[in-house]
């Protein structure tokens, strides 16, 4: 997994060493022309900073040549060619300064906005102890690890392999991923997952996946190609950069002949074009929604995505663990024999469903921990997958299932086949729900909700919701793509929001596909544009915001500084601005730019 290994000083050096050698000689050929030196000697040193300070502006302009891009850099190269024949060595050493120093800042302004992504893949350890004959063995690099080696992990460290527990039991805090405050029990055999923190003794895992298909790798993934995708709103800043550098150019050429030929006129107009602030702020801004995301478990896998979000006006839900818990719990008991104590059917469902493997057990047992149960011995007990779980006390036989004849969920205890308790379980809609439809709706966001639950169900959920949506139910995969096909004929930009492999085909059509991260939804995790971390409903809403505001920033960037710049170019050639005010004037542009753009780096 890649590393920062550099050091903060070494970093800043390496950043900002060619401003620094530009700055070094503006004032070493301040010193020689106005101190013991000579103009001779300060053109030189000038000459020697805008010769260092230009090689890699050159060579990106021949990039830039060879691809046929049209951009700024021409007009930076002119313009420093202009100083040095007009003999404002001064002001083409300042120019070069200018450049480096605002790729400089820009560079030092994306590392900064992306700290929190970089964590991302810093915070898993690169090497780990393998377990071999019940003893610590070699201490290996993770990439090197093999599936079915068994591994140790001490207490507090981070877990860096996806794997099953061999130890008998361990506690597990998964909040980096699932954003779940209370630990997680675990027992041998339970699934272990790569990012998250063992919080007891140190525990042996077996090693399930290689390091390049786990958990947090596949999170870490994301980020990465997000860092290194040009996003459109990138495209578009090229493309006002054309338009801009053929204005600057126009103008420059105004002023040529307006002047009489005066060089200097020239070089003050094409100094205040260079370099245009779009191309620096609009790269700070998406980088910076980005890390803001990042810091709310928000991760945006393209940077395209942001662009997009930004322009939703309508969403589309699965249910199940998205709007609702994806957990059920026992809504209502019904006794069915009342000749029966309560406390004892509940014991007797309360020892079996201990026994038993299947997903609502849980669900059962933690709601009869709470309840008063009678003591009783249950022998025999038998679990048989589609038949359910059965005991045997005295002389009667009692088995938890399904009723012949069921919809929804509920689970029936039955004593010699005949029903005696009824378990009624449903999904809880999540805290927050609500509280982000009301607020979503208020944005003019058209909702729908498409599930494959039942009709009945999908109803209940509405009605708890308290909310107006169009709700459809026993909506299969491909019904939920027709969905998303049907919004996007009607002119919508629409983003899907689910959690599971059954909504993949609709995360991957939709303009942005969203999911709650989960280990089982690999498929779903892949199709989708934007993965939370977690499960709460809010970070729907704070995605939106984030990339609103991000765009916003940057569009404002955008045309603040074309703006801001064309007028500086103006006074410039009517002759109010001499070229080296101009080469200030932009260079505080452009700061300014930048630092606005910034402001989408934070989190809220």
């Amino acid at each position: 997994m890649k590393r920062i290994h550099k050091s903060l000083p070494h970093r800043l050096v390496a950043t900002f060493a060619v401003p620094l050698v530009a700055l070094t000689s503006i004032i070493g050929g301040l010193v020689a022309q106005y101190g013991f030196g000579s103009p001779a000697i300060a053109q030189v040193i000038y000459g020697t900073g805008v010769a260092i300070g230009s090689l890699k502006l050159i060579r990106e302009t021949v990039r830039s040549i060879l691809k046929g891009n049209l951009a700024l850099d021409y007009i930076a190269i002119l313009a420093i060619s202009v100083g040095v024949i007009s003999g404002h060595y001064l002001v083409a050493a300042v120019i070069v300064l200018m450049l480096s120093g605002g790729e400089a800042l820009e560079d030092y302004s994306l590392q900064k906005a992306q700290s929190s992504l970089t964590n991302l893949a810093n915070r898993i350890p690169h090497t780990v102890h393998l377990w071999e004959n019940n003893a610590f063995g070699q201490i290996v690099s993770i990439e090197h690890v093999n599936i079915g080696q068994e591994i140790c992990i001490r207490k507090g460290e981070v877990i860096p392999l996806d794997g099953i527990l061999v130890s008998t039991a361990t506690v597990i805090d998964e909040s980096s991923l699932t954003g779940e405050a209370l630990p997680v029990d675990k027992k041998s055999g339970d699934l272990i997952r790569s990012g998250t923190v063992n919080m007891s003794s140190s525990i042996v895992v077996r090693v399930t996946k290689a390091e390049k298909d786990s958990t947090y790798r596949k999170i870490v993934t994301m980020v990465q190609e997000a860092q290194s995708e040009k996003a459109p709103l990138i495209r578009l800043a090229d493309k006002y950069s054309g338009v801009f550098t053929l204005i600057s150019l126009a103008l420059a050429v105004i002023a040529y002949f307006a002047s009489g030929g005066e060089l200097s006129r020239v070089l003050a107009v094409l100094v205040i074009a260079t370099p245009c602030p779009l191309i620096l702020a609009t790269p700070i801004a998406l980088m910076g929604g980005m890390s803001a995301a990042a810091s709310k478990r928000i991760i945006f896998k393209r940077l395209a995505s942001i662009e997009v979000l930004s322009r939703v006006d309508a969403l589309m839900f699965d249910k199940t663990g998205t709007i609702t818990v994806g957990k059920p719990v026992v809504s209502r008991v019904d006794m069915l024999d009342h000749a029966i104590d309560p406390s004892h059917a509940h014991a007797i469902t309360y020892i079996l469903e201990k026994n038993s493997l299947h997903p609502l057990a849980k669900a059962l047992v933690t709601y009869l921990h709470a309840l008063p149960r009678g003591v009783v011995q249950v022998t025999d007990i038998t679990e048989e997958i589609g038949k359910g779980i059965s005991g045997r006390v005295g002389e009667d036989v009692y088995r938890l299932g399904k009723p012949a004849t069921q919809e929804g969920m509920m689970v029936a205890l039955r004593r010699n086949d005949t029903d005696i308790v009824h378990y009624h379980l449903t999904d809880v809609i999540k805290p927050d729900s609500t509280k982000v439809f009301s607020s979503l709706l208020k944005q003019g966001i058209e909702l729908s909700i498409f599930t494959g639950d039942t009709q009945a169900h999908a109803d209940d959920m509405v009605k708890a919701l308290g909310i107006p949506v169009t709700v459809k139910a026993h909506c299969t995969p491909e019904d939920k793509k027709n969905g998303i096909h049907s919004a996007k004929q009607k002119g919508h930009i629409i983003a899907m929001v689910g959690d599971g492999i059954n909504d993949a085909p609709a995360l991957a059509y939709a303009d942005v596909g969203m999911v709650f991260s989960n280990e089982e939804n690999t498929a779903a995790t892949e199709a989708a544009d934007v993965v939370f971390l977690g499960g709460n409903t809010h970070q729907i809403t704070d995605a939106l915001s984030i990339s609103k505001r991000t765009i916003k920033i940057a569009t404002q960037s955008i045309f603040v500084g074309i703006g801001v710049s064309t007028i500086g170019m103006l006074f410039a050639a009517a002759g109010f601005v001499p070229p080296i005010v101009g080469a200030f004037i932009q260079e505080a542009i452009d700061v300014a730019v930048i630092l606005n753009a910034l402001r989408a780096s934070r989190s809220s």
